[in-house]
């Protein structure tokens, strides 16, 4: 199948009101441009603004449960359109950065808060997620193995890793940062490595310090009846705001996981003991 994911390459508003009414807009208009998945960028609840007093911090987060997070539950089953969701969510002792999957049902199918937060800044005030997690979400011709990570998860191995030994096919990756070449050849490096697709959803340029560049790299590098590699990066948006949809030919990265000897098939983790030992 052709899996259409719509990235949200776009510019929060100045309460959770206008929050809301910016993303509804955009899920409709990506359901009309043919979307399975709707994508937000990191914490969209607040704009990733992350207020550097404990007081106001816990009055800005919401919990699962708000109407904010509910009204894109029964925005997709009234699309009949998954939706990845972002918040800054009430927790104890602080907050959490995390999306919600909501299926073209409306039911919930994956909870992920961001475990590698970037607590050397603003993100000190924040709680770590406690693991990775893959669900099966059904999009209507297929299920795909879904899976998340959250911007700075990017740079260490074993996020993507762990979402590839899960079985994810797909990788939802929230994000609020600038993208440069490092970062990117990251994201490029942990599609390759894994033979997963990553779909990245940044905010553009007019977000402080963010310049946009969503991407989706399928993970797939070659294919056996073709001569040479692939440019496996099958979109980078410009910087500029927009909604950006990417088409993944699901049947590629299913035959390359099957044939390829990257990912799972020649490792030895009986060996890599100072990685669980650190």
């Amino acid at each position: 199948m052709k899996l259409k994911i719509a990235l949200f390459q776009i510019l929060p508003g100045k309460d959770l009101t206008e929050q809301t009414m910016i993303g509804k807009k955009a899920c409709e208009q990506a359901k009309a441009m043919g979307a399975h998945i709707a994508l937000f960028p990191e914490m969209w609840s607040s704009g990733y603004y992350i207020p550097q007093d404990e007081k106001a911090i816990n009055e800005l987060s919401i919990s699962a449960k708000d109407d904010f997070v509910q009204d894109f539950r029964a925005l997709a089953a009234d699309l009949e359109m998954a939706i990845g969701i972002t918040f800054l969510e009430k927790h104890e002792p602080k907050p959490l950065n995390s999306i919600i999957l909501f299926d073209r049902k409306g039911q919930e199918v994956l909870h992920y808060s961001k475990v590698h937060t970037c607590a050397f800044g603003d993100e000190k005030m924040l709680s770590e997620g406690e693991d990775f997690y893959v669900a099966e979400l059904d999009v209507g011709e297929d299920i795909v193995k879904v899976g998340s990570m959250i911007c700075f998860d990017r740079e260490f191995p074993e996020s993507a890793r762990i979402l590839m030994l899960k079985g994810a096919e797909v990788v939802l990756a929230p994000n609020a940062c600038p993208m440069e070449i490092n970062r990117l050849c990251a994201l490029r490096t942990r599609a390759y490595e894994n033979k997963i697709a990553i779909a990245t959803c940044n905010y553009p340029v007019g977000q402080p310090d963010c310049n946009g560049h969503s991407t989706v790299f399928d993970g797939v590098a070659w294919l056996r009846d073709e001569p040479g590699v692939r440019d496996m990066c099958i979109l980078e948006a410009p910087n500029e705001e927009g909604i950006y949809i990417a088409e993944i030919d699901m049947d590629f990265p299913q035959d390359y996981r099957e044939h390829e000897v990257m990912g799972e098939r020649y490792r030895h983790p009986e060996k890599y003991g100072a990685i669980t030992e650190g």
